[in-house]
């Protein structure tokens, strides 16, 4: 690896899995020897909880609360395989902007120079996506991150949001912001679930970079407070992680997504209704005839 680590950047909806996916990234490079930092960009800081065994970790901003000046082991862990977890925080519940932490974890760690002190080969943000504001745009905006992935399920509610993070990533990167490295299709179940992800990366120009489904080891491991790659490293889940890893880290070229309108999205989540109804409509027929 060179001296300069690779900033990667991490999105999704609250609830969509992203924080399981990039600890097991994380996790997966670690197994194979790099020097890894991952910092949670959630108010909820609990990003890599999975990583440290559910230990606690002050965040950023509950130690610059507390202290005029946090040193690097004030917000500070080491998880497994050596991942330095940092979690960013938020602001006292009813109080402040959600995105202030991230802007002031940034602040911090530049200040205390933590990666020429620690030498990643590569850093992770692992970003809440449901408001791309100031604060929570800060790893993309700011020339920060190389490259942006968004993490999606089948679920509309996961696929609006991916679509607005694309149009942040749009308007960032004219003036210098992350570009987009692909979408993570998560969380797989359905029957349609994959074709219904290929059909939005490409109606909006992205690519699928790596699929993942729902899988009870995912459920085992956490219970555990553990990833898949420490709890379970021979499973078939943990091979995924590993490849998705391999692929996100891998150098490959990034691009700008086409997001889709209001009423194009619509039109096109209806479709897919229609679609998704028809086929589970006409296998119940095909049920009652038998």
């Amino acid at each position: 690896m060179s001296a300069k680590p690779k900033h990667i950047a991490i999105y999704g909806k609250g609830g969509i899995g992203k924080s399981t996916t990039t600890s097991n990234i994380s996790a997966a490079l670690a197994e194979s020897g790099f020097r890894v930092i991952q910092i949670g960009c959630d108010p909820k800081s609990d990003s890599t909880v999975i990583l440290r065994g559910g230990a606690e970790l002050p965040t950023v901003l509950d130690s610059l609360r507390d202290r005029s000046r946090p040193k690097l082991e004030d917000i500070s862990t080491l998880g497994f395989g050596g991942v330095l977890c940092i979690e960013a925080g938020g602001p006292v519940p009813g109080v402040g902007c959600a995105g202030r932490g991230i802007a002031a974890a940034v602040d911090l760690l530049e200040e205390l120079d933590v990666f020429g002190t620690f030498k990643p080969d590569y850093v992770l943000y692992d970003v809440l996506g449901d408001v791309v504001c100031g604060g929570f745009a800060v790893p993309i905006r700011d020339g920060i991150a190389e490259a942006a992935f968004v993490v999606a399920s089948s679920d509309f509610m996961a696929i609006f949001a991916a679509n607005n993070l694309f149009k942040a990533i749009d308007k960032y990167a004219a003036t210098g912001g992350a570009r987009l490295g692909g979408v993570i299709a998560n969380s797989l179940q359905t029957p349609y679930a994959r074709d219904l992800l290929d059909d939005f990366a490409a109606r909006t120009g992205t690519e699928i970079v790596g699929y993942v489904p729902r899988s009870q080891a995912v459920a085992q491991s956490e219970l555990y407070g553990q990833t898949v790659i420490e709890a379970q490293p021979y499973s078939e889940q943990a091979e995924i992680y590993r490849a998705l890893a391999r692929r996100v880290v891998g150098d490959h070229p990034t691009r700008l997504p086409k997001p889709l309108d209001g009423p194009d999205l619509k039109d096109w989540a209806k479709q897919w209704g229609d679609r998704i109804f028809g086929v589970e409509h006409g296998a119940k027929n095909s049920a009652a005839r038998l």
